[in-house]
């Protein structure tokens, strides 16, 4: 299978590759990434010599790249390709609008003109909105609530959208909050582990009650190869661990590991359309044979001890403004 991988130098994306290049020999990927912020080719350099692997550097916006790319006997496109962080989109969403929708929309066009076989949209859990008591099925209606979500949103019904008009094999796997080594340090574990490692105030929003649901990175990148292999075209799949905890319980965790005290924990002001609880019903994708494999705690101690090893690869990524401001992260 030759598939077309974009944002595949991101945090998810990048980990999509390691896992297919493992656990599938006659696997192909071109990886496609424009290497934003938050892309980063050091997330693959153990992969960067391996035959069945070959980067390309560009905008999922750029069509003529897109002709050429997809035009090669590419058998399953899986978009990770993103503006994913909530405060950026709320201090500027044009971004987060001509690449989360017109740049899915390039890829569709460039999917169905040259057949390829299957389209995998990779989106959040954040399209439901939120949810104060139960679960979100794919059923539920979205309600998107900062413009990043909204991107997505509007990027997931397209993509039915040419499942509908056209025909397009298309499937969207909708996850919870990912965890992991090589996550960017504006988002809440990794820059919670890095502030806490230098000893400065951990921020949170509001009351730190705000509820989430944790994956490790390994077991979301699992359950997109079920989908890419499994799931019905037309298809929306949930995915969810059932590690549901508050903002705040999830820095006193990470104080513990790093045996720091709870008094670096530093409540700032709520941001605007905070959502409060996210949460999904995943048992649609179990029945399709997905499980998770470990305990929240043993991913939480193995992301914080990569962190702590691995100085060389945040060290450079630190002076970003949304790390080292108050702001909590995404």
């Amino acid at each position: 299978m030759r598939i077309l991988v974009t944002g595949g130098a991101g945090f998810i994306g990048s980990n999509f590759i390691h896992h297919m290049l493992s656990r599938h020999s006659d696997v192909e990927i071109v990886n496609l990434d424009a290497l934003t912020y938050s892309g980063r080719l050091e997330n693959l350099k153990d992969v960067q010599n391996d035959k069945r692997y070959r980067f390309v550097k560009g905008d999922i916006r750029d069509e003529k790249l897109m002709e050429q790319l997809v035009r090669n006997d590419v058998d399953a496109i899986v978009n990770f390709a993103a503006e994913s962080h909530v405060d950026r989109s709320i201090a500027a969403a044009d971004a987060f609008v001509s690449t989360n929708v017109h740049g899915t929309c390039v890829l569709l066009d460039g999917a169905r003109k040259h057949g390829v076989g299957k389209f995998v949209q990779v989106s959040t859990d954040e399209v439901y909105g939120s949810i104060e008591r139960a679960s979100f099925t794919e059923a539920d209606p979205l309600n998107p609530s900062s413009p990043y979500s909204a991107s997505k949103a509007a990027a997931d019904l397209l993509s039915l959208a040419y499942h509908k008009t056209y025909g397009l094999n298309v499937v969207i796997t909708r996850s919870t909050n990912n965890f992991g080594p090589r996550q960017h340090p504006e988002k809440l574990i990794p820059k919670l582990t890095l502030r806490a490692i230098h000893n400065e105030a951990l921020p949170i929003y509001g009351t730190g009650k705000q509820v989430r649901d944790w994956i490790f990175t390994e077991e979301n990148c699992g359950a997109i190869d079920l989908v890419l292999q499994k799931g019905k075209p037309g298809e929306i799949y949930n995915i969810a661990s059932g590690n549901e905890l508050t903002n705040l319980e999830i820095a006193k965790a990470l104080l513990r590991l790093l045996k720091k005290p709870e008094k670096l924990i530093k409540l700032v002001a709520d941001r605007p359309g905070h959502d409060f609880r996210y949460s999904l019903d995943a048992s649609k994708i179990r029945r399709l044979g997905w499980k998770t494999n470990g305990s929240f705690e043993e991913h939480l101690r193995r992301t914080v001890d990569w962190y702590v090893s691995n100085e060389c690869w945040w060290r450079p990524l630190i002076k970003d403004k949304f790390f080292q401001t108050d702001t909590p992260w995404k």
